[in-house]
């Protein structure tokens, strides 16, 4: 049977996370000592050469990113911890910053020290006041121990908008403007909070940092699958018999996860489906649960790993109605900047609505699928270019006009 693999969860129920002194004595701190020992240059390519890659959604390498910024020419350099966790079901950043929230925050110093930022913002969402409340303890804790030294770290709320997950939408949120992404290029490695070289890292990908730091590049790099390495925490709901939150190496299948974490389908009951990434990922068949939860085995299958949230439907949900339920959420949540999103997945609701009532024909398919071709290329930032995901999946994997799986 598979076991968990507990890197970014090490001290999860082991620590009291108001106690900085547990941190230190579990080997906190010590990583960003040898890391403020190493050349910057050389700080970076440890990090790069042990795979780590996104674990917010994106999957890019996070030592080319810190490279980047390091790069980029400024007289000031900002890491902003990206915890807007707004995905439904996703609870992960929840778990890490509650329970050790000073993982998060020796990974920005150490970030911080590799690009040579001084200054650090934590944008947690704004439903977790409580967790801004842990993170605000921790920060003076450290502040009173002195080991960030020069880096300073501030928390920042959000005001309940999905659209400020994307990077440059949190960026405008902190500096006081309306939740809205960017144009890109300029990216924000190179001109991101208030036009200055600014990395923006999820929350498990920072708390990553002091173990591979500590470890070594070569130990993560052998963990899980050779493309995304290192372990993936999950948070698994629906009909599941153990709802609960897992740490995994990355070449653990969705049948695993489901079966031997999960326990299975609840009540004995039939799989039918499951969405893996909240309400931007795919909805995944039967046939395809032999899939890897890495990144690009997720990808190569249609399928995004996203947030890690693992929702598992079984043979009595209606998919018409779980669809049309997810496209009502993109259509509230859309900002409205461009015209493809706006207006694509209202239209997208529309029709969901149509399907789900029994009324939907072949052709509202069809119209449901070229939408949603276009709004993934089209769509201004990652939040339109995702929306049509889970519709699109449905339809190539399930016989939405029956309302039941045929896969």
């Amino acid at each position: 049977m598979p076991q968990e693999l507990r890197i970014v969860l090490r001290n999860v129920d082991k620590i009291d996370a108001l106690k900085i002194d547990d941190y230190i004595d579990a080997n906190g701190y010590k990583p960003l000592e040898k890391a403020r020992s190493m050349p910057q240059a050389d700080l970076i390519q440890e990090i790069r050469q042990s795979g780590l890659r996104g674990r917010g959604g994106a999957g890019f390498n996070t030592g080319q990113k810190l490279a980047f910024t390091y790069s980029a020419a400024g007289d000031q350099k900002y890491i902003v911890c990206n915890a807007d966790e707004g995905e439904p079901g996703t609870y992960k950043d929840r778990v890490i910053m509650q329970s050790d929230p000073h993982a998060v925050i020796e990974g920005m110093a150490i970030c911080g020290y590799a690009v040579g930022a001084t200054k650090g913002y934590i944008y947690c969402r704004g439903e977790y006041p409580y967790v801004a409340e842990i993170l605000n303890a921790a920060i003076a804790q450290a502040k009173e121990k002195d080991v960030l030294g020069e880096f300073d770290v501030e928390v920042c709320l959000g005001a309940g908008a999905f659209v400020c997950g994307e990077e440059t939408a949190l960026i405008e949120s902190i500096e006081g403007k309306r939740g809205e992404p960017r144009c890109k290029p300029p990216y924000p490695p190179v001109s991101g909070l208030w036009g200055k070289p600014t990395v923006v890292a999820n929350v498990e990908t920072l708390a990553n940092l002091p173990q591979i730091v500590d470890r070594g590049s070569g130990w993560f790099a052998a963990i899980g699958a050779a493309g995304y390495p290192g372990t993936k925490v999950l948070t698994l709901t629906g009909d599941v018999v153990n709802r609960k939150y897992i740490e995994v190496p990355t070449n653990t299948t969705i049948k695993e996860v489901i079966y031997e974490f999960g326990g299975g389908i609840a009540g004995g009951r039939k799989f039918q489906a499951v969405q893996i990434g909240g309400n931007s990922g795919g909805i995944i068949p039967e046939s395809l649960l032999g899939t890897q939860i890495a990144f690009d085995a997720m990808a190569a299958v249609g399928a995004t790993l996203g947030s890690g949230a693992v929702f598992v439907m079984d043979e009595t949900r209606d998919l018409r109605d779980v669809v049309c339920r997810m496209a009502k959420f993109f259509e509230h949540e859309s900002c409205g900047k461009c015209i493809p999103c706006r207006e694509g997945t209202m239209r997208m609701f529309d029709l969901c609505e149509k399907v789900g009532q029994g009324k939907g024909t072949a052709a509202d398919l069809a119209l449901l699928q070229e939408i949603g071709e276009t709004m993934a290329v089209a769509c201004f930032c990652g939040l339109g270019q995702a929306a049509p995901t889970p519709v699109l999946t449905a339809i190539k994997h399930f016989d939405l006009l029956a309302g039941k799986g045929c896969a």
